[in-house]
């Protein structure tokens, strides 16, 4: 009985021992994401179920991009995204990804500007983690959930999601309004690959999802030279205490409301235009937290549709 005892505590601290080193692998993967990047987008139509369908050009382009951690908890690491643009001399605040671990919430897309909270059972969630995609404005874009696999050397992430349509999209296009995702995140030799396998849907309520197109898409972040960033760390020490209360404010608004719609523009303004005006506005006048909130909150208000 002694025996099968100890052989017990052992299996269990091996256990015990795999899924803390497991962990571990999954937190340093997703730190592996920041740092300084040339970044290409492809993205190309490859099928349609309609014979009649007209396929839409293939989307090329590259930019600049340094990839900052400004928060890292043992259960939620944060990630910043920055444009820099013009050599080192303009910076755009990108997109931002929030890693949660067995988060038991995820706010859903369903369409036109309106996402819905999802609360996950104990089981979807063990040993997985929450991408969190927000927009330049801290808005949120998308959020998927899945596990990551470390093998032969590889660490790799895969998940689904819906999301409004992309960017480079959404003001030329309106046959579509949901872009359904596949996520496939993987670690490279120099860097990191954002692989996508996204249907291109219409969505209408009380009626089934219509495929219109499916895409292709391969996000390539290579390592560059850091020292061609500087101005763009400085602009981040300068603005950062801006977005914190942006992400902060967001958090309450996000934890009180079980479903989010925003109007598409307000005095016809859209919803970043505030935001980045705001911003400017309180490093030029260094606004304090509080009045940073208070007007953080206003644009929101502004813009979210209540009901």
């Amino acid at each position: 009985m002694k025996k099968i005892q100890l052989l017990a505590i052992l299996l269990l601290s091996g256990f015990l021992a795999f899924a803390q080193n497991k962990f571990e692998q999954d937190r340093n993967a997703i730190k592996a994401l920041a740092g300084f990047y040339k970044v290409t987008f492809n993205y190309a139509e490859t099928f349609s179920p309609n014979d009649d369908y007209k396929y839409h050009d293939r989307h090329r382009s590259s930019a600049k991009e340094i990839a900052i951690i400004v928060e890292d908890s043992p259960k939620k690491i944060v990630i910043q995204h920055l444009l820099v643009m013009r050599g080192d001399s303009m910076i755009i605040k990108h997109w931002r990804e929030d890693w949660t671990y067995e988060d038991p919430k995820i706010l859903a897309f369903d369409k036109e500007d309106t996402w819905k909270t999802v609360t996950l059972k104990p089981e979807e969630t063990k040993g997985k983690w929450t991408q969190k995609v927000f927009q330049v404005d801290d808005s949120p874009r998308y959020q998927a959930i899945g596990s990551w696999v470390h093998v032969d050397g590889r660490s790799q992430w895969l998940s689904y999601s819906d999301s409004p349509l992309p960017r480079r999209e959404h003001t030329e296009r309106n046959d579509y309004n949901v872009l359904n995702r596949r996520n496939f995140v993987y670690l490279t030799p120099n860097g990191w690959m954002f692989e996508q396998d996204n249907k291109k849907i219409v969505r209408t309520p009380g009626e089934k999802d219509k495929l219109i197109a499916q895409e292709k898409g391969l996000e390539e972040f290579v390592k560059t030279d850091p020292k061609s960033f500087g101005y763009a760390q400085d602009w981040w020490k300068n603005n950062a205490s801006f977005w914190k209360d942006a992400r902060d404010t967001w958090d309450n608004v996000f934890a009180s409301n079980t479903v989010i719609k925003l109007a598409p523009k307000v005095d016809n303004k859209l919803l970043y235009e505030k935001f980045f005006a705001a911003n400017a506005q309180s490093v030029k006048e260094n606004w304090t937290s509080a009045k940073n909130k208070e007007e953080i909150t206003k644009i929101i208000n502004s813009y979210l549709i209540k009901g």
